[in-house]
């Protein structure tokens, strides 16, 4: 059984969200458009009356949705964790030998132009189908992109990540209107080599909620 370290538990649930988030603000920073639709979202859903809760999180599509499409163009890490080959495998047509330590590039799958159209654009709408009904999931089970990973090794954190991740975003959105820091007509998407921003955002952030909505 392997036990979590309190370093790896706070870079999970503190690091990842907080920089899944901070790329997410960066990118619609960029595209305005998108802030109004998911403002638009929380005020249909939610309101300004309250904050957004965990009950809301299912009915927020839009806004896992550009949660979600920043893990796909901004992944949390390079690769995937290893995986250790048990048996020979053909997978997609190629060859694995038992014994082999397998990695996965999640920029590869992630911006593969052979499954994402325009892949190095932010576009939160193509993980929309259109149907209300649709639960919009921050895992993606098909692998072509990696969130949480999949299967029997899959995160055991997926559903707290997802809470969290979503949470953050939405509240960040709902309490407050973005714009552009002065003399800066776009937001640097530079990444570091770690795939966090290099230059971290810089942005100014005006209350949008009634002024009791701010705990003092």
């Amino acid at each position: 059984m392997y036990i979590f370290s309190e370093q790896e538990l706070q870079v999970a649930t503190v690091d990842n969200p907080s920089n899944i988030a901070e790329w997410a603000l960066s990118e619609m920073l960029n595209q305005p458009e998108m802030l109004t639709k998911a403002q638009e979202e929380l005020n249909r859903i939610v309101g300004i009356d309250m904050l957004v809760q965990e009950s809301h999180i299912r009915h927020l599509p839009y806004i896992r949705a550009c949660a979600r499409e920043s893990l796909r163009l901004h992944p949390v890490a390079p690769f995937n964790v290893p995986h250790f080959s048990t048996a020979d495998a053909i997978v997609a047509g190629y060859f694995i030998p038992k014994g082999s330590s397998v990695l996965l590039s999640r920029l590869g799958l992630g911006r593969n132009p052979k499954v994402w159209e325009n892949p190095l654009r932010f576009d939160p709408e193509r993980h929309l189908s259109g149907d209300a009904s649709q639960q919009v999931e921050l895992e993606e089970r098909d692998l072509r992109f990696i969130s949480f990973t999949t299967g029997r090794r899959g995160c055991i954190g997926g559903t707290l990540g997802t809470t969290i991740t979503v949470m953050l975003l939405a509240r960040l959105l709902q309490g407050f209107t973005w714009s552009m820091p002065p003399k800066v007509d776009k937001i640097d998407l530079t990444e570091a080599p770690t795939l966090f921003k290099l230059n971290p955002l810089h942005a100014h952030a005006k209350p949008r909620l009634p002024a009791a909505m701010y705990p003092i």
